[in-house]
């Protein structure tokens, strides 16, 4: 079984989504294996977003995930990493497909209430950084 990282965004949280956004990926077949509520740090979310650092708005990202609690959660299931980015729609809401996670709950670009892994390697490294073993 495959798994991925999805964060459900300060944005999200701060509005009382965690439990509609776990719905829709528990009611989609997946298993939460792992789930945490934090404040990112600064350190913390650069290194999530380091594949965008020296990009314009690369500080915007820092600011919004580190702006407010958040929930970590690892997903499992067949192909949990395609079918989680596809129940969470298109980053920009207004081109997410209607009943995505985006379409119904984002604000905008900068607040859509959740992150996914994009490949197995960015999972791999995206749940190390949100739950360390140690």
């Amino acid at each position: 079984m495959e798994k991925t990282l999805v964060l459900i965004k300060p944005d999200a949280v701060e509005r009382n989504l965690i439990g509609k956004i776990l719905t829709v990926y528990e009611e989609a077949g997946l298993q939460i294996t792992a789930l945490r509520m934090l404040q990112a740090d600064l350190d913390l979310a650069r290194k999530h977003y380091a594949e965008h650092e020296g990009r314009p708005y690369f500080d915007g990202l820092l600011a919004e995930i580190t702006r407010g609690p958040l929930v970590a959660l690892i997903l499992e299931g067949g192909n949990a990493i395609g079918t989680v980015r596809t129940l969470n729609g298109k980053t920009n809401p207004k081109e997410a497909a209607p009943g995505t996670i985006r379409a119904r709950f984002a604000l905008d670009t900068s607040h859509n209430s959740v992150h996914a892994s994009d490949s197995p390697e960015n999972a791999q490294r995206e749940m190390d950084l949100w739950f360390p073993r140690g």
